[in-house]
């Protein structure tokens, strides 16, 4: 039988070396840290590291790609292509972090990000319809990160 918990990651920012001394200081106790100068690094690190979760979707949680439509035990809502493109996405690597800029080349096909409203306005409307079936999922919004949908 083999453990299945994961350790957490602390990630620490700061731009000068005694900021970074500091954050050392305070995160020591924690299982695994990762201290860097700029959100960038910390992006980047998260882009390398971050492989897809091994967990389920939460029990009776489907996107059905056929029909289009989200499920969640006997009710049913119905999605854009957009909607269903970022859903598949995300409920195929629960508590997996995507970034901004890979969520938009995998589902709007390119690398451009803007000020990401396309993502929050889908993320608004994918909210609503987990809410309108009463699924406890949620999607957090990781700042200046990305995305992360938790079942």
């Amino acid at each position: 039988m083999t453990n299945s918990t994961v350790p957490s990651l602390a990630i620490g920012i700061a731009s000068s070396p005694d900021g970074r001394r500091k954050l050392a200081q305070l995160l020591g106790g924690s299982e695994a840290i990762l201290i860097v100068s700029t959100p960038d690094q910390a992006r980047q690190f998260l882009n390398v590291v971050a492989p897809p979760s091994e967990a389920e979707p939460e029990e009776g949680l489907r996107v059905d790609s056929d029909r289009r439509v989200l499920c969640w035990l006997d009710r049913e809502v119905a999605l854009t292509p957009l909607e269903h493109d970022f859903l598949q996405c995300l409920v195929a690597a629960p508590g997996r972090v995507w970034t901004y800029e890979r969520l938009h080349l995998a589902v709007w096909g390119n690398e451009h990000v803007g000020r990401g409203s396309d993502i929050h306005s889908t993320v608004r409307r994918v909210r609503a319809k987990l809410a309108r079936l009463g699924a406890a999922a949620t999607i957090h919004a990781i700042r200046g990160v990305g995305i992360r949908f938790t079942a």
